[in-house]
């Protein structure tokens, strides 16, 4: 079972040593084996996703990522900036299904910035497509027109990119309370008239999932003001990228919300879904349990390994319990720790 571990950028060196430490201790056979990607890659090879690591990531079983970027490469050509290789890699592997769970833990309700009565017990999973739509379309760039310079993208979806994860959501659903709501903006973009017409069709191979639709303003809405009405989410790109970090902030921190992206064969790519947070690396103090969480879901997914996934989920729920927090849910009356403190308080309730 081989781990491609890809640290990264910014905070991602720290977070990623503490989920190698939990993945050590459940003494499997996993051979792990680090590369570069993202800015670091960019320093030393000039390129975000260069071959040695694109070799390394296609042999493996399974990669783990810290997170990529800062405003130290802001300034270089688009196709050099980090976050260019981690889009090139969900590309290059295939992983057009991401899933975020966003689990509110009842010790950190009051980390929340809604009220605990609305976030108590909540408990939503967002299917993103991850290698089309407007991030991946062409045409795209930036021309002259008139004396000015025109920005342009291009939003696309084939039907077939929606029915295949309109397949990964419905079956998702059918593991939970079997609801799906599919999220567009059909009403001004027929990219999204699409998608919702195929979803409609799809829907008729699961007759035991509630189909709904929501536009992608309203669901932003609804996800503030009673995320507890859904279930399952299911959405393209650009709108998955907003409405999972927006579900995030639900949980009390970003940075306790994992993700998997998956391949038609279960092979992932598992990261937080926070970014590098340059301006705490380094300080040993950034919240590890998302990166910690996601090597679960690669336990879960990638290897089929259930019972070790849940023995790290419930480690996790075990130091929250205890009251150890990191800065980003702490509030009085817990123990406020630092990176390394609280890998080792999940490493002690895994013992």
């Amino acid at each position: 079972m081989k781990i491609c571990v890809l640290p990264g950028d910014g905070i991602g060196p720290e977070i990623t040593a503490e989920a190698v430490r939990v993945l050590d201790t459940l003494g499997l056979d996993f051979a792990m084996e680090e590369a570069l990607l993202g800015g670091c890659a960019v320093d030393a090879t000039g390129e975000p996703y260069p071959e040695a690591t694109r070799k390394l990531a296609r042999e493996a079983d399974a990669v783990l990522l810290g997170a990529v970027g800062g405003p130290k490469w802001d300034g270089l050509p688009r196709e050099q900036r980090p976050e260019r290789g981690l889009l090139g890699i969900r590309k290059d592997l295939n992983l057009f299904a991401n899933l975020r769970p966003a689990i509110l833990y009842p010790e950190l309700a009051n980390a929340s910035s809604l009220k605990p009565e609305v976030v108590a017990g909540l408990d939503i999973l967002i299917v993103r497509e991850l290698t089309g739509d407007i991030y991946f379309g062409q045409p795209r760039g930036v021309r002259e027109e008139d004396g000015e310079r025109v920005g342009f993208n291009t939003m696309v979806y084939s039907e077939s990119e929606i029915r295949r994860i309109g397949h990964v959501a419905f079956q998702a659903a059918q593991k939970r309370n079997r609801k799906l709501c599919s999220v567009d903006k059909m009403n001004v973009l027929e990219c999204t008239q699409l998608w919702r017409d195929v979803m409609t069709e799809v829907a008729h191979d699961y007759p035991d999932v509630e189909l709904s639709h929501m536009l992608v303003d309203n669901a932003a809405m609804q996800l503030v003001k009673a995320p507890k009405q859904f279930d399952v989410l299911v959405t393209g790109n650009m709108f998955g990228d907003i409405l999972s970090d927006e579900a995030s902030m639900l949980t009390g921190s970003i940075g306790m919300l994992p993700s998997a992206s998956l391949d038609d064969r279960n092979k992932g790519l598992y990261e937080p879904s926070h970014g590098s947070a340059p301006d705490i690396a380094g300080m040993g103090i950034a919240n590890p349990l998302a990166t910690i969480l996601s090597a679960a879901m690669m336990l879960r997914y990638t290897f089929l390994l259930e019972e070790q996934a849940q023995l790290v989920e419930n480690a996790v729920k075990k130091v929250l319990a205890q009251g150890y927090r990191t800065g980003d849910i702490y509030e009085r009356g817990t123990n406020k720790v630092g990176t390394k403190e609280m890998g080792d308080a999940v490493l002690a309730a895994l013992r």
